[in-house]
This record gives structure tokens, sequence and C-alpha cells, in this order.
């Protein structure tokens, strides 16, 4: 990928984009009460996490064959642009003059607004509420306020080690990339697993490779919220029904603009909110694509390790792939 501060020129998405079908908004409710998984699990907050026993995680180590190790966080992007409204921080706050001398110290600051487009960042199941509530049912003004979330944060959840699934489809279709706003639906990723020899199980984080990087890096940055490849949220009962633990995507999951009337990230509210399933967002998954490929292995030890921040909401992240 290419130095955050050498990008090209910003160019549009296409006018056409395939987002579709349209999903009325009594449809989506229906929808949400279909894959709910509310008072499932104790801890609630862990929610979707709660299917990943020591089984789990001993059957996923147990797909490490050449130790390949593949780091999926983008670079710390302190560049404003189309895609990063809210740059990242990076400071030096010691050049080796504060303390004193011998050995000298170099110290810098960092801090990012990482919920946007611009920073890989794992979502807790604090950060989404629907129609006034987070998962499980509490009330999102009762259990987040200005001191941080008292329900679903993130440190509630704790590091993660599981089976990864790579679906790229643009592998799937011979392309380079999926064009901004084209909707991957559940028969998708049916072909999706049957193209790459994969089968998502319980327990399981699928991770959507639609080539943003791939396309950012050749044809420029563009507004995401206007148009990102993603999700149709008829694609989200298959994954409520293989019980998948974490879902994530080189953009943010959501196809854009939502197929979903007066709703803006209405799989971030299904997967979150419904499902208590975290979400990542942001992941450049262009490395993986290509080790996956030389391999032809989609599947993988994944290890996910969020900072533990009492009340987050979330935390930037670099999730390990090994192969």
């Amino acid at each position: 990928m290419s130095n955050p501060t050498d990008e090209p020129t910003p160019t549009p998405p296409p006018a056409t984009v395939r987002n579709g079908p349209v999903v009325s908004r009594e449809e989506f409710d229906a929808l949400f009460a279909t894959v709910r998984t509310w008072g499932r699990w104790a801890p609630a907050d862990r929610g979707a996490w709660n299917r990943v026993t020591a089984d789990h995680v001993r059957r996923a180590t147990a797909l490490v064959r050449s130790g390949t190790v593949v780091p999926m966080g983008r670079p710390w992007d302190t560049v404003s642009g189309p895609d990063n409204g809210k740059p990242a921080l990076h400071y030096m706050s010691d050049l080796g003059d504060v303390e004193p001398p011998e050995p000298s110290t170099h110290k810098d600051f960092i801090g990012a607004d990482y919920h946007g487009k611009g920073v890989s960042h794992l979502d807790a199941l604090s950060h989404i509420a629907y129609r006034g509530r987070l998962y499980d049912g509490g009330t999102a003004r009762e259990l987040v306020g200005a001191g941080g979330a008292r329900f679903g944060d993130v440190s509630a959840l704790g590091p993660l080690v599981t089976k990864g699934v790579l679906l790229d489809l643009p592998a799937v279709l011979g392309n380079a990339w999926l064009e901004p706003g084209q909707a991957v639906r559940a028969a998708d990723v049916v072909a999706a697993e049957a193209a790459l020899d994969v089968n998502i199980g319980e327990g399981d984080a699928v991770l959507l490779r639609v080539g943003r990087f791939r396309r950012r890096r050749e044809l420029g940055a563009w507004d995401l919220d206007a148009a990102g490849a993603g999700f149709h949220v008829d694609a989200m009962p298959l994954l409520a029904e293989r019980g998948i633990a974490l879902l994530g995507s080189d953009g943010d999951s959501d196809v854009r603009p939502s197929p979903v009337e007066g709703l803006n990230s209405p799989v971030h509210a299904l997967a979150v909110a419904a499902m208590g399933v975290p979400l990542l967002d942001n992941l450049d998954l262009e490395a993986l694509s290509v080790a996956a490929a030389e391999t032809g292995r989609y599947e993988f030890l994944l290890l996910v390790a969020p900072l533990n921040i009492p009340g987050g909401t979330g935390s930037p992240i670099n999730p390990i792939a090994v192969l």
C-alpha cells in the first residue's frame, strides 16, 4: 500500500451503484427480530465472542501450516482526505531534551477519533444502538454517557483467537476490486465459500475483502460515506445462522448507499445491536489476499487484541492472520 503522505489524486466513485434491492424499515425491523440473540449469553457484553471456546482456539491453531504472519492494520493515517475526515494524531513529545541526559529518550504522542474510515479499528457492542437500545436490550442513554460505556465496552471483550475466513470477492469474480456501491448478498457468500473452498462455522471470524485499498492505490481516495462496497442486509441471516463471532472488512461491512430506507448503517445495527457481533473496520486485506492466493488457503488462525480501555466503545487495532 502507498505511503499515506503520498496519496493519488482523489477520484469520485462511479455514478451507477448496485446496492439493492431496497429494503423498507418495516422489513428491516422484522429482519432485526429474526437475527437477534438477546438474552442468550452471560456475560452479555461479550456477545458472540462467548461462542469461542477453548476447543475453537485449539482447532484454529491447527490451521497454521506455513507460519506466515500477516498483519491487517493499515498505517496510522495523519493526512486528511476524502476517506479520512478526522486524521489521526502523531507528534513528538520528547526529542531527548526533556529528561536528564544519558541515555537520552525520545517519546511521542498518538491519538485518534478512530470510529471513521481512516483507522483500522474494532467496534465494541456499546458502539451501536438501534431504536435507542444496545445489544441485549439495555437503554443506550442510561448505559453510555460522558464517562464512557457501562455495558458492552471494549474491555469486556478481551482478546479473541479463532478461525478466520477470508471472503475475497474480487478474487472470486476475477476483478481487482468491487466498485463502490456494489452489494455482497447471501448468494455471493455461498458462491465465495464454494469457490474458495471454505466453510463458515460456529465461532468463526468472517473478513470480507472488496479491494478498497487496491482501488485507492490505483485510482485515488473517495468518500466512503457516499459509496462503498459491502454486505447487503440479506446476507446477515445466513451469517447469523452460521453463528459467526466477528465480522470485518476493508470497508466497514455496510454497502453504501444504504439499501434500507431511513437507516444509514443497517449491517452495523444487525451485527452489533441484534447479533452481538463486534465489527472490524478499515482492515488492509491486500497482503492477506496475496498470501491466501499463493497458498490456496482462505482459512487461517486469527488473533485480535483490542486495547484494554474501560468504558471504550472500541479500539484501534492491528489483527494478525497466521497461515
